[in-house]
């Protein structure tokens, strides 16, 4: 830790091997360029008017400034090569490289959306042979495979669930969700007209079941209900809230997202679900986050699959076929085309390399992690709720009452120790919650350096070091931002100097 009252700054801004490493843009030089290219021959200029006056305005620069720049950015970046990523319910595992290579294999990576359906018989039984996973795994008999991610596919169940009762007249306007629920549950409920109606939680961290009955009535068109949940925990009640729900006409849509904490033990088609999306990133090891490309398939009930989404994939004694076009059930259609291969070729990819047996040991060893990391920092953090937990472990900021340090400061002090934070306050049922999912790939040894690491720092917070906390982090290339006025002044575009002093 570098003294308060010294200044650490370096003449070049760079500190150790962390290079300071300016914008592309800022490094332009007129002219430069990594190619050599020939001599424009004469010609006779057809442009008028519509000629370009000034530059193209893209950085010129030689070929290794290029290189060296692109590696620098890649060392500024955490990532789950270098070691655990904790972050609660977004599940950052491992993708095995085997994925990768499947996923480029000519023919499959150098498809494109318009070929015949003639030419992509391989495609299609591909996405069918997932299919056929997905619905074995979760015993639901119909799948829809075209959303694009998990949000999407709370979207396609919705729509789904608003098909199915208008086909009977009823345009139900009320959907049930717990308070616990991820942000993405209620928007997408009211994204489509819905009334979003909360529903508490019980004092073990579960969907009151007294509270949640006591909400039914005619208008409900369905609940939309994380299991296990937001707190890491199973929903014991489950198939009591199934038959309540069902009990009023109304449907039941799983949040799937942490389907990885059960796949292979639980399928939610025995515990009455109709509808559950499933993040092919967060249980089948496909690549997370960078704003795609993602894919959330949609496993469906009986009473739920004649309104899917088009297209969908037919297996007929002629071989393979994408129906477009199927009466006036189905709600219409969420992609211009039918998925996202590369994720598709992904998933089974993963799922073949493991089997049903793999697929089991992998849910058993994500809840095993989660709990040995609960037990192991009980005693110096405070956790949430009694018990053991499914593939996340939540704890709660009492173990930092009266020593002036936040959830928010103990995470930049992580960030010190060479650790990604957990998700901080989140979920919102808990207070300065710090949610922590350790996934089945990381090792007992891994484990053990970050159980170090997070009782260490709970110790020094309780020893009395609050300043440290304030203040870190302390060895990174940009310490702590002003984050208001980052929200309120957002700078989301370079310009050049000359353009910045033109506005002042």
């Amino acid at each position: 830790m570098s003294a308060p009252n010294i200044n650490t700054d370096t003449i070049s801004g760079n500190r150790g091997l962390q290079i300071e490493e300016p914008l592309i843009f800022e490094m332009d030089v007129a002219g430069r360029s990594g190619v050599d290219l020939p001599d424009v021959p004469k010609h006779q200029e057809r442009l008028g008017k519509v000629k370009r006056k000034g530059s193209i305005g893209l950085p010129g620069l030689a070929e290794p400034q290029v290189v060296r720049h692109y590696t620098k950015l890649s060392q500024k970046n955490y990532a789950i090569d270098m070691s655990v990523y904790p972050l609660g319910s977004c599940t950052m595992k491992h993708n095995p490289r085997i994925n990768e290579k499947m996923a480029r294999l000519p023919g499959i990576a150098d498809l494109h959306p318009m070929q015949p359906v003639s030419t992509v018989q391989g495609a299609l039984e591909l996405i069918d042979t997932l299919a056929h996973w997905l619905k074995t795994l979760t015993g639901m008999p119909a799948v829809a495979m075209s959303p694009a991610a998990g949000a999407h596919g709370e979207l396609c169940g919705m729509l789904t669930i608003r098909a199915a009762h208008l086909a009977k007249g009823d345009a139900r306007k009320r959907i049930l969700v717990p308070e616990s629920a991820h942000g993405t549950n209620p928007a997408t409920a009211a994204s489509i007209g819905y009334e979003v109606d909360p529903v508490p939680a019980d004092a073990r961290g579960r969907v009151d079941l007294k509270a949640f009955k006591a909400k039914l009535g005619p208008d409900v068109a369905g609940t939309m209900i994380t299991n296990p949940n937001t707190c890491g925990l199973f929903e014991t009640e489950i198939v009591e809230i199934a038959e309540a729900i069902h009990s009023v006409g109304g449907y039941f849509y799983c949040d799937g997202a942490n389907f990885n904490a059960i796949v292979g033990r639980v399928r939610p088609g025995d515990l009455g679900v109709d509808a559950m999306h499933i993040n092919l990133h967060k249980t089948f090891s496909t690549p997370h986050g960078g704003g795609g490309p993602g894919s959330g398939p949609v496993v469906l009930s009986e009473a739920l699959a004649p309104y899917a989404p088009l297209p969908y994939v037919t297996h007929g004694p002629n071989g393979f076929d994408l129906v477009e076009h199927d009466g006036d059930k189905a709600f219409g259609r969420l992609k211009g085309f039918h998925g996202q291969m590369g994720m598709f070729t992904r998933a089974l990819s993963y799922i073949l390399s493991h089997g049903a047996d793999g697929l089991r040991q992998v849910s058993g060893d994500a809840v095993l992690n989660a709990n040995y990391l609960l037990a192991c920092l009980r005693d110096d953090l405070t956790a949430a709720f009694p018990g053991n937990c499914m593939h996340e472990a939540l704890f709660n900021d009492d173990f930092l009452e009266g020593t002036g340090v936040t959830t928010l400061d103990f995470a930049k002090a992580m960030i010190d120790e060479g650790y990604h934070p957990m998700t901080m306050y989140f979920p919102l049922v808990v207070h300065g919650a710090l949610l922590m999912e350790p996934t089945e790939t990381e090792s007992k040894i891994g484990l053990d350096r970050y159980i170090g690491v997070v009782k260490g720092l709970a110790q020094r917070a309780k020893a009395g070091e609050a300043e440290y906390f304030h203040g870190a982090p302390y060895h990174t290339p940009r310490r702590r931002l002003d984050e208001t006025l980052a929200a309120r002044q957002p700078i989301l575009r370079w310009k050049p100097e000359e353009t910045k002093k033109a506005a002042e």
